[in-house]
């Protein structure tokens, strides 16, 4: 069946010169057209992503165009506005992603609002709620090596689309031939129907003004000093983040030069990934000649952001997700009930794979922590469930341990832009009473212990990597340890068993060890990957990183 389909592709006018030339290469390699051909690319709630080539199991326009009419006939289905909003990072292939499908909801008789310029996902997510739009569509790989390109659904809440929805996308995907079965318009004929509009210089201020306004101390950046190198590691962030820090008063930036303007082939960072040190290396050389207090950057659709701090010594130590969600948690509660804005019954939420410390920041200040999946769209549920009930001035601040936050409603997606200025805004606030973000970090390590949180992960790529990752977390259940490192395992919770943990089911064990320690295993939902969680907790570090180290070679066997 992949040797027909592989010939039906060859023998079709694709449209693509690289398509065609990839396509005529693999000719006599039988596993190269299998691994194309044999599996299509599967649309989920977090859509599409995949290398960028020819065939079913590649990101191609044939493979975006397919893809969209699903999204065009759930759309349909949803009366409404009939609008569906886009936007684009700079990935390669993307803004001709982004057209193609602009072009199939047009054909297909909807409405589309599509950014003149690449913006990063805080802005598809605002544009969506903006217009009242059934949907969003967001071109992005995130953080993923330079050959992936993707593909990302959003509801008409401006949360990634929910499984019910994108269930039904993919059964129109799986009626729809990938070749021959989507409509299509060029994007002139859509533009000149009126079907395809740009967004318009409204909404882009719209989302400025709406993260501007979450600032907790306002002004305190101002005539602060603080002196910052960033980088948006070659993707959507600098215009959003530079726009509204210079609006809050922070204008000592300088920008890595290598990586100030969109490359998707991000030749300086092969990884563009804020939690991963070699992609912030050119920040921090950079930060050291300057001298900057603060390092930046944020991931090529910035709706993520990883920071190294200045230590007393002039060295820089990297924050990591859990910490930074923790200061973030700790500032925004401190400033908003000594500013008298914190709301009654306030509450944050974070996943359940994101550090235990929270739930007790949030204890100290009376803040309600909610726990959800893996996954800001959980994050943003929650958020929509209070203001289905007409509360959501209650949530104050939502964060993953992969360096994804939020402070506000205006949209329902983690974003670098906001959390860029509230970063800053509190660094500023420490340096103006003569202390700083670390010398906080130590002092919530010294109230309430030396937590540490680190992730390992394992890799399982090509076709049977998902049966090898399946496999495993079976034998999990069937035989489950009762012991790691010498740890008595005390409770598993299974997150298979909704009715036990009052959450939607997931592919997620949690080990809660008779130390204290937690060990959380999971598939990854966009890699071919098992994620290991550690929470460890000691007298200081040193002991804390020792104790993980004993429960990770623990985990290793279970996981070859």
């Amino acid at each position: 069946m992949y040797r027909e389909e592989y010939q039906r592709w060859l023998e079709a006018d694709l449209q693509d010169v690289d398509l065609k030339m990839e396509l005529r290469s693999i000719k006599d390699d039988d596993a190269a057209i299998k691994e194309r051909f044999a599996v299509a690319l599967k649309f989920g709630t977090a859509g599409l992503r995949g290398t960028l080539g020819a065939g079913t199991n590649r990101m191609n326009i044939w493979v975006v165009r397919q893809a969209t009419q699903g999204v065009a006939d759930w759309v349909k289905t949803q009366g409404g506005t009939q609008t569906v909003a886009i936007s684009y990072d700079s990935r390669l292939k993307g803004w001709t992603f982004a057209r193609d499908a602009a072009g199939v909801l047009a054909a297909n008789g909807i409405h589309v609002r599509i950014y003149d310029e690449l913006m990063p996902v805080p802005a598809l997510s605002f544009a969506t709620r903006y217009y009242h739009c059934n949907a969003g569509i967001m071109i992005t790989a995130s953080h993923n090596p330079a050959q992936y390109n993707g593909y990302k659904a959003y509801g008409p809440d401006g949360c990634q689309m929910t499984d019910d929805a994108a269930g039904v996308v993919y059964d129109s995907i799986q009626k729809t031939d990938v070749l021959t079965g989507a409509k299509y318009m060029s994007f002139a004929e859509g533009v000149e129907k009126g079907l395809i509009r740009f967004v318009g210089e409204d909404c882009k201020q719209g989302l400025y003004a709406a993260i501007e306004s979450r600032q907790i101390r306002p002004g305190a950046a101002k005539g602060s000093g603080l002196k910052l190198v960033y980088s948006p590691l070659n993707g959507t962030g600098l215009v959003p983040v530079t726009h509204v820090l210079h609006d809050i008063g922070i204008d000592d930036i300088t920008i890595v030069p290598e990586q100030e303007y969109p490359n998707g082939y991000f030749t300086t960072c092969p990884y563009p990934n804020p939690e991963i040190f070699e992609a912030l290396s050119k920040g921090l050389e950079l930060a050291k000649k300057t001298g900057a207090d603060l390092m930046l950057a944020t991931d090529p659709d910035a709706d993520r952001v990883g920071i190294a701090m200045r230590c007393a010594d002039g060295s820089y130590e990297l924050v990591t997700g859990n910490e930074m969600g923790v200061l973030l948690l700790d500032y925004i509660c401190a400033g908003r009930i000594e500013k008298g804005t914190m709301p009654k019954d306030p509450v944050a939420v974070k996943s359940i794979v994101s550090t235990p410390l929270a739930n007790l920041v949030a204890k100290h200040y009376g803040v309600e922590l909610r726990e959800t999946l893996t996954g800001f769209k959980w994050i943003g549920d929650q958020i929509a469930k209070l203001e289905a009930a007409g509360e959501v001035e209650r949530f104050i601040f939502g964060f993953e341990e992969s360096y994804g936050y939020l402070a506000g409603s205006y949209v329902r997606d983690k974003d670098a832009v906001i959390a860029s200025m509230l970063i800053c805004e509190m660094a500023a606030y420490y340096r103006s009473i003569g202390s700083s973000i670390k010398q906080r970090l130590e002092e919530i390590y010294s109230q309430y212990g030396r937590y540490l949180n680190k992730v390992d992960s394992y890799s399982f790529p090509g076709l049977s990597g998902m049966d090898k990752m399946a496999g495993i977390m079976e034998s999990l259940r069937r035989n489950p340890p009762a012991a790691f490192a010498g740890k008595k395992v005390v409770k598993v919770t299974d997150y298979e068993e909704p009715d036990k943990t009052g959450l939607p089911k997931a592919n997620v064990l949690i080990y809660t060890l008779d130390d204290g320690s937690v060990i959380v295993i999971r598939p990854s939902g966009t890699e071919p990957k098992i994620k290991t969680y550690f929470t460890t907790k000691g007298k200081d570090l040193a002991q804390a990183e020792a104790e993980k180290e004993k429960l990770a070679e623990a985990v290793k066997p279970l996981l070859a």
